[in-house]
């Protein structure tokens, strides 16, 4: 099922459960990817790769805004942005844990030989690309950074 077909299933639930965090969230996702199709003018469907990192955007968003609204002391604005970080999520492939990632990382850094920090942006391209989907880029940089010190 395409994630367009998810979400519009997922709105109709939360409109009968009036469930206005939930629709907020699922009316931003739905956004960005009618944004998405009208720019490129494509009519085929987005690739599994693009929706993740759209969902992965969203996120992101939604977290930097919360971690702002936390600093100046707004519990009460970022707490419905946790909650539609939660929403969003549920549409995104199950997280590695930071272990995980580690060890993936260290896997990578032995292959291509890496052994300072020079050769950081080529572990990084390496990194992103086989973690795509299954952790975001700055628990991915955070554990290259870790590794290579």
């Amino acid at each position: 099922m395409s994630l367009q077909k998810k979400i519009m299933d997922q709105m109709k639930e939360a409109m009968k459960t009036k469930d206005k965090v939930a629709l907020e969230s699922l009316r931003a996702i739905k956004s960005e990817l009618l944004l998405i199709q009208t720019k490129s003018a494509a009519t085929e469907e987005l690739t599994k790769d693009d929706e993740i990192k759209l969902l992965q955007k969203l996120v992101k968003q939604r977290k930097d805004s919360a971690a702002i609204y936390k600093e100046q002391g707004r519990d009460d604005l970022a707490e419905p942005e946790l909650a539609q970080v939660a929403i969003i999520s549920q549409f995104l492939p199950v997280q590695m844990s930071n272990d995980d990632v580690k060890r993936t990382v260290a896997e990578i850094i032995k292959a291509v030989g890496a052994t300072s920090m020079k050769d950081m942006g080529n572990v990084m391209t390496l990194a992103s690309k086989k973690l795509a989907g299954k952790a975001d880029g700055k628990s991915i940089s955070t554990a290259v950074k870790q590794l290579l010190e």
